[in-house]
């Protein structure tokens, strides 16, 4: 399965997440799933893509070639897929993902949460969506999720994403 990992790209991320990225990373490739991703080599991105090719698994990268002016490129992916604008990039994630995992992350990880789930919600696609709560990362999102349904800003007729607090979770999600 293809999987497509959300998530940082920053340099300053609290070794808690990073190294939650890095196990995900093994179990990937443990289980022989392709990681697709930003192709960043930093942040939630580059740890759990580390965690992929040092056991063996395979990864596609994703990203328009000016992105190495903010964050260095992994340059152990399989397959790295150049785009030119973020746009191209969401829709090359949809294209080549079976399911999404979104991990802590800021303002980048957020738009492509929003956008992930307003698809599947108009029917744009039926592919899993897991976030990775990890140290109770999205807990104020939830929040403020349930509080757009309790006003009536959304409509709760299907789960759009699971939410996972751990890797096995993740996993026994997906399966």
């Amino acid at each position: 399965m293809n999987i497509c990992l959300y998530g940082s790209g920053s340099r300053k991320i609290d070794k808690i997440y990073t190294d939650e990225a890095y196990e995900l990373g093994c179990m990937m490739a443990q289980k022989g799933h392709t990681l697709v991703f930003g192709g960043g080599d930093t942040g939630m991105m580059g740890w759990c893509a580390k965690g992929v090719h040092e056991n063996g698994g395979n990864s596609i990268g994703i990203a328009p070639e000016w992105i190495g002016n903010f964050e260095p490129l992994c340059e152990e992916c399989g397959e790295f897929i150049y785009v030119d604008t973020m746009d191209e990039r969401k829709n090359k994630f949809l294209q080549h993902s079976d399911a999404f995992i979104i991990s802590p992350g800021g303002i980048g990880t957020l738009d492509e949460f929003f956008e992930i789930i307003t698809l599947k919600k108009l029917k744009q696609h039926n592919k899993k969506i897991i976030v990775f709560n990890v140290n109770n990362f999205f807990d104020k999102m939830f929040e403020m999720i349930d509080e757009l349904g309790e006003k009536g800003f959304l409509y709760k007729q299907e789960e759009l994403f699971t939410i996972a607090n751990s890797i096995d979770e993740i996993f026994n999600s997906l399966e």
